[in-house]
């Protein structure tokens, strides 16, 4: 699980905001990957998406990684946002996207 854990460490360094997900942003495969991704997409913000779907390495080493136990889980600036809940809570209070402009 160590290099699953270095690989994602690895994604969230190389790309400012990053989505792990049901699915993809095309295709959401649940409510609340769609609802963050529409959210993202709303406020204009680019992000690099990883569909847990694909590999179930990845799925199980999120839920590790960041110790929060569901999908989706955003990151942003190398820094763990929240899931949908959260997400959707601080977009509605403009926070999101100043955290997101925040340069690294």
């Amino acid at each position: 699980m160590k290099e699953m854990h270095k690989k994602i460490d690895e994604m969230i360094k190389k790309n400012k905001v990053v989505l792990f997900m049901k699915g993809t942003p095309e295709k959401p495969q649940c409510g609340f990957s769609m609802t963050v991704c529409n959210i993202l997409k709303k406020l204009q913000i680019n992000f690099f998406s990883v569909n847990v779907l694909s590999d179930e390495s990845v799925r199980q080493g999120i839920k590790e990684y960041s110790n929060w136990p569901t999908i989706p889980q955003l990151y942003a600036n190398g820094n763990f946002i929240g899931g949908c809940d959260i997400v959707k809570e601080i977009s509605d209070n403009g926070e999101l996207k100043k955290i997101i402009d925040q340069d690294t």
